[in-house]
């Protein structure tokens, strides 16, 4: 009965997807903004600080390990350090288990951060609700999360797709249309609070206020990490040099899990999903870690257990808006080639403030002295999207080039997330969502299908086909 409801759902969307591929590139024309791209005031409620003192705030969470079934579990205190220690179990207020962390703290300019308590919760078992609790005595706060399924081919599994969110209304719209989604846990492709367009101490209040902006989601599914342009915060005038100070003492990731040397690239493994996270602004060329690091990676990916393999990167590899026009150039001229060999399915990236899809297409014919100078259609290449329009301060990026490039399917300068359902290991639904039109109306939708399975049907059928031709001479 699912096998046939499944069936019935993918009608349309193969059909909006086969029309999507024999027709030119579609440039909606809809653009609304709501809202003003200004920031939310400090004393509005989305903002409230929790009762109690010390009482935890900026709860988070994210994967923890390789697998899936472990979690890093972090937040804010600000009286005192407190403890840094989560009570958890499987049952409402019955809490079995407890693990304790570490705390950090940093200062930025003049601004001294709260205690940050990072905790590593481990061993949990798949597809299991556990409910948690951090903070002491009156001010203790409780939540709860869900643990992924075990690993396997044909699990599924849906990821929201959020970037450059920001703390403005539009970002609230964003927030909690995404909160709607049915989503089981968000990749996050990078430009978090926009705290950097701030100045001395607000920079450190404003993450502050940020990480209570999103911890109606954050506390209770994980949030896949990864940093943009604004986390930053080079700022010589404050003699703030260190990149990416306040982000790495406040979001963790599971890095080491999956060998690699720096929190900025990582991959992990759910369901039946691999993600790669990739760092633009961390050196990426011939024989630095994360070259290297990405090389080895690819190689450990096994489609059998993990048929989907997702990228996240900031910086768009394909994008044909004007901004941030040919900024992931350097980065495609060194991987591109790597992602059509490994097969990678699909790439999320943020940075342009608008919503781009882009076809199948690849540039790797092309060198500085021979080959095609333009990008060409190519089954074997993954689809690029820009999700950059979360709803921060610095608004829509309304200009895209004209014409349309052939690449380009489908391209609007409107907030919004996404959402990619993996259903099995052939096939997964793709939404894009308009802040606007709520849950139920997908702009842009599509059926994905999977690079490594649909390859492997593809030669089988056509072996199986030879082979009976050969068996008719034969005979």
């Amino acid at each position: 009965m699912k096998s046939l409801l499944f069936q019935f759902i993918l009608v349309p969307f193969v059909i909006l997807n086969f029309v999507n591929n024999v027709n030119a590139g579609i440039t909606s024309r809809f653009i609304r903004e709501e809202w003003p791209s200004v920031d939310i005031p400090l004393d509005h409620e989305v903002f409230a600080v929790p009762k109690g003192y010390n009482a935890p705030q900026q709860v988070h969470i994210t994967q923890g390990n390789y697998d899936g079934n472990a979690v890093i579990i972090s937040w804010v205190t600000f009286d005192e350090p407190g403890s840094s220690k989560v009570q958890y179990g499987k049952s409402d207020k019955n809490y079995e288990f407890s693990a304790e962390g570490k705390m950090t703290n940093y200062t930025f300019y003049k601004y001294n951060s709260g205690y940050i308590h990072h905790v590593l919760v481990d061993g949990l078992e798949y597809d299991t609700k556990y409910y948690y609790k951090t903070g002491d005595g009156d001010s203790a706060r409780e939540f709860w999360f869900q643990t992924p399924p075990m690993i396997g081919p044909d699990v599924p599994y849906k990821f929201g797709i959020i970037g450059d969110l920001g703390q403005t209304y539009n970002s609230l719209s964003t927030l909690e249309h995404y909160m709607e989604s049915g989503a089981q846990s968000v990749l996050f492709v990078g430009d978090l609070s926009y705290a950097d367009r701030y100045k001395y101490n607000d920079v450190g209040i404003r993450w502050d206020s940020w990480g209570r902006f999103v911890e109606k989601s954050t506390a209770y599914q994980p949030w896949i990490w990864s940093a943009g342009n604004h986390e930053i915060e080079y700022m010589p005038y404050m003699n703030e040099v260190t990149p990416f100070k306040s982000y790495l003492h406040r979001y963790p990731t599971p890095y080491l899990a999956s060998k690699s040397s720096s929190p900025m690239w990582y991959a992990i493994r759910r369901a039946s999903a691999h993600i790669i996270v990739l760092s633009s602004y961390s050196p990426f060329v011939k024989y630095t870690p994360q070259w290297k690091w990405l090389e080895e990676e690819l190689n450990r990916v096994d489609r059998k257990k993990t048929p989907w393999l997702i990228v996240l990167v900031h910086v768009p590899i394909y994008n044909s808006n004007e901004a941030h026009f040919m900024e992931g150039e350097s980065m495609r001229a060194v991987f591109e080639e790597w992602f059509i060999h490994h097969k990678v399915d699909v790439i999320f990236a943020g940075h342009v403030h608008a919503y781009e899809r882009s076809y199948r297409i690849s540039n790797i014919r092309y060198n500085v002295s021979s080959g095609e100078r333009f990008p060409v259609p190519d089954e074997s290449a993954p689809v690029y999207i820009t999700v950059g329009d979360g709803g921060n301060q610095e608004g829509l990026a309304g200009k895209f080039r004209d014409p349309q490039p052939d690449y380009s399917a489908f391209r609007e300068a409107s907030y919004g997330h996404s959402t990619l359902e993996i259903m099995n290991r052939t096939h997964a639904v793709y939404h894009w969502n308009r802040n606007d039109d709520g849950k139920k109306v997908a702009i842009d939708s599509f059926v994905l299908n999977n690079q490594y399975w649909s390859s492997n049907v593809r030669e089988r059928k056509l072996k199986r086909h030879y082979l009976n031709g050969m068996r008719m001479i034969a005979s």
